[in-house]
């Protein structure tokens, strides 16, 4: 059984995905002019940070040592034709970097100049009625490590999880997903990165996090941070990022994001065809 026909857990959505990057320029290089993804305009709109919209969820992107995810982020993003000729059209203009692009069968796989990874669909049945957005993270985790990490979302973030053929796969509200895949490979230490989540019962998760003292950074009233995702039977870390936990009493929660259309240029604009239309998954 798939996680996401689990029903609605405490988990409700997968708001940002935080990584550091040291240039801002190559940045907006790269997710706005490349991927075609567009610059929240109101909030971090300086040289230090930068965020970076994606349907109803963001790339957070602050300045300083670059910070790569052990594994990939998933993508829905429309017209697949027009995002390789966004990514060809920049591909000059970043030599010297990690950044490639390629397609697959069902995706085109790109990696960042920094070399964090993404998978980018255009929307399918798959991910439900996503037209623009991130429906999953996927994390390389260690051998044996997916019924633990499972039954470490179920117990401690009351949200649905399932574990099958080496990989965990939690429930994030409608159509989003945390995903662990076990591999062979050597993992590469953790740099600090993070994912930030909104949960239904704010309280009470923090009360049982704290009680297995897991709270490494408590941010007031509606936020608190955790790292180690662990064992709860031996109390054994299996795998670290960091998740910054909000309530839905957070001001930032629900906040509407701008979405452009990167089709629309001052060349043959369009009245009207600004803003690219995006909608929530149902629930399965």
């Amino acid at each position: 059984m798939d996680a996401s026909d689990a029903g609605l857990g405490n988990i409700v959505s997968l708001e940002h995905v935080n990584v550091q990057i040291p240039d801002q320029l190559v940045a907006t290089l790269f997710y706005v002019s490349g991927l075609g993804l567009t610059r929240d305009p109101y909030l971090m709109t300086g040289l230090d940070n930068m965020w970076v919209n994606v349907g109803r969820s963001q790339f957070h992107l602050p300045t300083g040592e670059p910070q790569v995810q052990r594994g990939h982020v998933g993508l829905v993003i429309p017209d697949r034709a027009a995002l390789l000729n966004r990514l060809a059209k920049v591909h000059s203009r970043l030599p010297e970097t990690q950044f490639s692009f390629g397609e697959q069968n069902d995706h085109v796989a790109v990696t960042s100049p920094w070399g964090n990874r993404l998978r980018i669909f255009e929307p399918q049945e798959r991910f439900g009625a996503i037209q623009l957005g991130m429906p999953y993270v996927e994390f390389e985790v260690p051998p044996g490590t997916a019924p633990g990490i499972a039954n470490f979302y179920e117990q401690a973030l009351d949200t649905p999880a399932t574990a099958a053929d080496g990989v965990a796969r939690v429930s994030l509200g409608s159509g989003q997903q945390l995903v662990f895949r076990e591999t062979d490979r050597p993992l590469p230490d953790y740099d600090g990165h993070h994912v930030q989540v909104y949960v239904a019962g704010f309280a009470s998760t923090r009360k049982r996090m704290e009680a297995l003292g897991l709270v490494s950074e408590d941010n007031g009233q509606h936020q608190f941070r955790f790292t180690d995702i662990v064992d709860l039977d031996t109390r054994r870390p299996l795998f670290t990022i960091e998740h910054e936990i909000r309530g839905l009493r957070h001001p930032l929660y629900a906040r509407p994001l701008v979405n452009r259309n990167p089709a629309q240029t001052n060349m043959g604009y369009k009245p009207g065809a600004d803003a690219l239309g995006w909608e929530l998954a149902k629930s399965r």
